[in-house]
Order: structure tokens, then C-alpha cells, then sequence
């Protein structure tokens, strides 16, 4: 059989693939017949699309999210959190440990405080004398109180929010020391151990029990509410005269509502609940939990003490 002396021409079609376009590539689509309507032109691949639609857009993966065992399909978190390289276990743990250890901090601070408000003469003179420090020291406290809870950058922007929560712990513990300075000293040390025991109390319980305080959020929103207008009549009445069964029905309430609170929050962080804090917001759940324990401690000081 004799060989070819030269390989086929590639002008016109590509051996391998017959239906190939040549390299040029085609052209418009000659006239049709007589009686035919004029082939529309193509538009070149890339380049443009039909006028009134817009440009498309990449797909968007949605980032699966770990929630571990026991989610149920509405637990609240941060969008922006991932399960990234760990798991959500090793990360709830972390997430405990950081929040618990700021609160320890807060409480030894805070006691500190007292201690000096408590025992010193001097200074527990000087604020007595000087109540303007003591709303002084309430303004701080509610200017950092609102950032933090209510401002998502500065409460997650390190050191911002380290520098904030520590204004707010020594404006709290300033308020504290002065509630403190006006009862004697052995109700102090009572209300610190009766609040001590509540709050491991607390915390005990929440780890154990089945009970979910976070699927009440409703609930905890009324108790907010009856609190703050029983506490605003209350203020009006003692302001004009002071009762003292409304003193202590009040100081009562607010110690049984705020022990409900320290529990939802304690919820809150230790996570595998309906609601949960994202572990990004540890300055959140350091801030709710102190706020119970020293909220706990003042109203158990207005039911055991005694003025001085």
C-alpha cells in the first residue's frame, strides 16, 4: 500500500474532527432564499447581554454552620461565625472559660471595692457626704453599659473593649462601695455570702437542668418591663415618704427577678440551648452575668441590712 507523500491540507476541516470549525472560524450566515426574513447576527461569547437583564452574578456558597448536638434548627448566633478549624465543642469551651475568667476578675475588683468603701472611715465619710459622686459614677456607668450592649464594634474591637469594660467594672463597684458604706459592716459580709451562694447555686443548676430559660425569652422581657415601672413607682413614692414594707416587698422582687436573669444569661453562655451568645461576643456574656451577681447582691443588702 503506498503512503501519502504529504499530510492532508488544514484549510478546510481538521481530520480528527470533521465537524470542527476551521481556524478562522465562521462567518456571518450567507443571504437565505428569496421569501426568507435576514438571519439576525450573533453577538460574539463574553461580550454583553440582552438589553434589560442584568449582569450575572458568581454563585454564592452559604457557609454550612456547626452547631453541635442538640440544635434544633433556631439557635441564635452571629452570621459571621464559622465552625472554621475546630469544633463547636472545642470552641463553646474556650469561649466559657474566657467569659468566667472576666467575671472573676470583675468580682474581685468589685470586692476590692467594697472592702475599702466598707472599712475605711475616711472614704466611706466622704462619699456619704458627697452623693454627687455617686451619680457622678452612675453616668459612667450607664454611658459604657449602653455601648457595650448596644454597640457591636467597640464590644468586639480589642482593646476597646477591655478599656470599656474596665470603666464600667470600677463605675460599678464605685456605686456598689457607696451602697455598701451606708449599712454596717456585718450585713455587708451576710449579702456578700448569700449572693456568693446563690450565684454557684445558679450556676450549678444550669448545667445540670434540662430546664430551657433561653426558650422564654418572651417571658424574661415582661419581667424586665414590671421591673423598671415598679421600680420608677417605687422610687416616686419613697421619694415623698418613705414605706417600709414597699422598701422590702420591692428589694425582694428584685432579688428573685434578677436570680431568673443571672440564670437565662448563664443559658445564654453555656450554649446547647434554643438561644445561645455567638463566641465572639465573650465582653456580652462577661457583662450580663457580673451585672446579675452585683444587681443580686445590692437588693439582698437592702433586705438583710441594716443603715447605718
Amino acid at each position: 500500500m503506498s503512503k501519502p507523500s504529504a499530510p492532508p491540507p488544514y484549510e478546510d476541516r481538521n481530520p480528527l474532527y470533521p465537524g470542527a470549525p476551521p481556524p478562522g472560524g465562521y462567518g456571518q450566515p450567507s443571504a437565505p432564499p428569496a421569501g426568507y426574513p435576514a438571519y439576525p447576527a450573533y453577538p460574539q461569547p463574553g461580550y454583553g447581554h440582552p438589553a434589560g437583564y442584568p449582569q450575572p452574578m458568581p454563585p454564592i456558597h452559604p457557609m454550612p454552620m456547626n452547631f453541635g448536638p442538640g440544635y434544633d434548627g433556631e439557635r441564635a448566633v452571629s452570621d459571621s461565625f464559622g465552625p472554621g478549624e475546630w469544633d463547636d465543642r472545642k470552641v463553646r469551651h474556650t469561649f466559657i472559660r474566657k467569659v468566667y475568667t472576666i467575671i472573676s476578675v470583675q468580682l474581685l475588683v468589685t470586692v476590692g471595692i467594697i472592702a475599702i468603701f466598707t472599712f475605711v472611715r475616711p472614704v466611706s465619710e466622704f462619699v456619704r457626704r458627697n452623693v454627687a459622686v455617686y451619680y457622678a459614677s452612675y453616668a459612667v456607668f450607664m454611658a459604657t453599659y449602653l455601648t457595650l450592649a448596644c454597640c457591636q464594634g467597640p464590644r468586639r474591637r480589642f482593646p476597646w473593649n477591655i478599656i470599656l469594660l474596665a470603666i464600667f467594672t470600677l463605675a460599678m463597684g464605685f456605686m456598689t462601695g457607696t451602697i455598701s458604706s451606708m449599712h454596717n459592716t456585718k450585713a455587708v459580709i451576710i449579702a456578700m455570702i448569700i449572693t456568693a451562694v446563690v450565684s454557684i447555686s445558679v450556676t450549678i443548676f444550669c448545667f445540670q437542668t434540662k430546664v430551657d430559660f433561653t426558650s422564654c425569652t418572651g417571658l424574661f422581657c415582661v419581667l424586665g418591663i414590671v421591673m423598671m415601672v415598679t421600680g420608677i413607682v417605687t422610687a416616686i413614692v419613697l421619694a415623698f415618704k418613705y414605706v417600709y414594707w414597699l422598701h422590702m416587698l420591692y428589694a425582694a422582687l428584685g432579688a428573685i427577678c434578677f436570680t431568673l436573669f443571672l440564670a437565662y444569661d448563664t443559658q445564654l453562655v453555656l450554649g446547647n440551648r434554643k438561644h445561645t451568645i455567638s463566641p465572639e461576643d465573650y465582653i456580652t456574656g462577661a457583662l450580663q452575668i457580673y451585672t446579675d451577681i452585683i444587681y443580686i447582691f445590692t437588693f439582698v443588702l437592702q433586705l438583710v441590712g441594716d443603715r447605718n
